[in-house]
């Protein structure tokens, strides 16, 4: 049973690719910034939309394993402020919003994420005030990268948990949503685009439960986002692109 149990991927291995894609998509963007369609362009963003949906059913993964949520959501509140200067240095855009789509970073939507899966999953919350607060965090949330998409579709990756078939329907469900969205108020290509998140799902059916023999994952994720993305605005500022990441 163990050596079953151990095929597939690790949480560590899914990472990895997850970090992967999102590096070239974001180099991708800095060299090629705008909705070029090119062919290779747009298959290198092709790669990118993996990252996002593993993020997510991950974020679901560490809340089931978590054990200290509110030292979980106040990480992830911390690592959502540091990432916020470091998305926005690198996307050439203010540092306060001055408009409603891709003003910060996706880690704004996944820390409330996981304050939604706490409201979720409280029993003694009468139901009013869980619509009430969902919808205002989908509000607060609305003007991140990926949006209120982000903060709504990793709970319900969480409340389907063990079932890969309903979680699949949910992360078409949602990623649908967000490329209409996209297809409607920014590029209709891109939209489009935006349902190659589906790609995710036979990686992340791999998954086997196992964390990996590297317990540092975690934190290096924590640094390498921020990090990665300071060095994509310095590298922006010293070739002279203005704004690379599209919103």
């Amino acid at each position: 049973m163990d050596s079953i149990k151990k095929r597939g991927l690790n949480s560590n291995q899914i990472k990895g690719i997850a970090i992967l894609a999102m590096t070239i998509d974001h180099v991708t963007w800095l060299l090629f910034p705008g909705y070029q369609r090119i062919w290779w362009v747009m298959l290198f963003h092709v790669i990118g939309r993996l990252t996002a949906p593993i993020m997510w059913f991950f974020i679901a993964e560490g809340f089931h394993y978590t054990r200290n949520v509110k030292k979980y959501i106040a990480r992830l509140f911390v690592f959502a402020f540091i990432s916020h200067f470091a998305y926005n240095f690198a996307s050439g855009i203010p540092f306060i919003p001055n408009g409603i789509f891709n003003m910060t970073s996706v880690m704004w939507s996944l820390a409330w994420s996981v304050v939604l899966m706490v409201i979720f999953t409280t029993e003694r919350l009468p139901q009013w005030s869980k619509i009430l607060l969902t919808i205002l965090i989908c509000l607060i949330s609305f003007p991140s990268d990926w949006s209120t998409i982000a903060a709504i579709c990793p709970v319900y990756l969480y409340l389907n948990r063990g079932d890969f078939k309903k979680q699949s329907i949910t992360m078409f469900l949602w990623t649908a949503v967000y490329a209409i969205v996209y297809f409607f108020f920014l590029d209709k290509v891109y939209g489009i685009l935006q349902l190659c998140t589906l790609l995710s799902l036979p990686i992340l059916k791999q998954y086997n439960g196992e964390r990996g023999e590297w317990k540092g994952m975690k934190w290096f994720f924590y640094i390498y986002y921020p990090a990665h993305l300071f060095i994509i605005g310095i590298i922006r500022v010293l070739i002279g692109n203005g704004s690379i990441f599209p919103g």
